[in-house]
């Protein structure tokens, strides 16, 4: 069976994110900037689909269950002329956990304990925040996420759970997908050992 192609959306921006502070799994919403942001991923998702001659009424539509994204979800398909209602929900979606970080910006984390925040700079893979998640057990099921899949898929979840899935499939390291940016308003195409970007 050939590696299926996953349509990948990060969530609209939230607060939060303009004010860079950490979400995690705590539910924030989408700001007016976000909502934008979510219909323009919409127009650039229909354009592809149309390009790779998908049809959208068949193709599976999956979103983490936090509601910055699946009200992003419901944006796009807004966009596409479907019903807001009808994709599923997949835990191993949702965004790495920060623990006691959540609600915080880094630059307060940082002077709230230089010692341990600098200790994670340089393992950041693997160690976690306080009572967090470490990206290497959001990698581990993205992995199980991504070998449950039947087929190609259109999923909208997060910033963090991107980055390990870049990592579960060979795109990025550890080392280079821990501090990369993660684009809103653009779809991230996950093909046959490709990964291309689309705004």
């Amino acid at each position: 069976m050939p590696a299926p192609t996953i349509y990948y959306i990060r969530h609209g921006e939230t607060s939060w994110n303009a004010e860079g502070r950490l979400q995690g799994t705590l539910d924030i919403p989408l700001n007016e900037l976000g909502r934008k942001q979510a219909a323009h991923a919409g127009n650039v998702l229909a354009g592809l689909l149309a390009q790779d001659g998908r049809d959208k009424q068949k193709l599976p539509f999956v979103s983490s269950p936090l509601g910055r994204a699946r009200t992003t979800m419901e944006l796009v398909r807004e966009v596409l002329d479907l019903p807001p209602d009808g994709y599923g929900i997949d835990d191993r979606l949702r965004e790495i956990g920060y623990g006691e970080w959540e609600g915080s910006t880094l630059a307060q984390m940082q002077a709230k304990d230089p010692a341990f925040y600098a200790k994670r700079l340089t393992e950041k893979w693997t160690m976690s925040s306080p009572g967090g998640e470490t990206y290497a057990a959001v990698q581990a099921r993205m992995q199980d996420w991504y070998g449950s899949l039947r087929g190609d898929i259109v999923a909208v979840a997060h910033g963090g759970t991107c980055r390990a899935l870049m990592v579960a499939l060979g795109h990025e390291t550890p080392l280079s997908a821990a501090d990369l940016y993660i684009e809103q308003g653009t779809v991230y195409v996950f093909g046959d050992g490709t990964l291309r970007k689309y705004s």
